[in-house]
């Protein structure tokens, strides 16, 4: 795995630090913010991998700032959701449907869980990217197929009196 970064916006400096200290040995560069606004400047000028934020934030809220990022990266960047306020399904729900959030915990969370799921959206997002054909490939591939008149061939399907 390349070398990946993670976003961490958080008012509360203490859980900012032990956030940070959590991914430490995971070879992880970790940027921080102490609110929305900061946090969404920094997400533009250092293009995290995975931005991780409390819900509750001040100048932006946390759920503002997940939809906006997922809005501006089509759901590119994974937005994990912390909060120690908004607890409960209905929350969750919303964070994860409506605002896009790839992964929501409630304070306090189990850490080998938040670390597993972060780990688990920067792998997925490197695998997308390592799995998918680059589209001049699937134009020449296509291309060959049309110019072969096997795009256009219908199979024949067996009539059961072949012997």
């Amino acid at each position: 795995m390349s070398e990946k970064k993670i976003l961490i916006v958080d008012f509360d400096l203490k859980s900012l630090d032990s956030l940070e200290k959590l991914f430490e040995r995971c070879r992880i560069k970790i940027i921080k913010a102490t609110d929305g606004v900061s946090g969404y400047e920094k997400f533009k000028s250092e293009k995290p991998d995975l931005v991780i934020l409390e819900a509750m934030l001040p100048k932006l809220h946390g759920f503002d700032l997940t939809l906006k990022i997922f809005r501006e990266t089509k759901g590119r960047v994974p937005v994990v959701i912390i909060t120690g306020v908004y607890k409960g399904p209905q929350y969750k729900n919303e964070a994860l449907r409506a605002f896009g959030a790839s992964d929501y915990f409630e304070k306090p969370f189990d850490s080998n869980k938040l670390v597993d799921s972060v780990l688990s959206l920067i792998s997925e997002e490197e695998d997308i990217e390592e799995d998918l054909p680059t589209p001049d490939s699937v134009i020449k591939n296509l291309t060959q197929m049309i110019k072969d008149d096997s795009f256009f061939r219908k199979k024949e399907k067996p009539t059961g009196r072949e012997k």
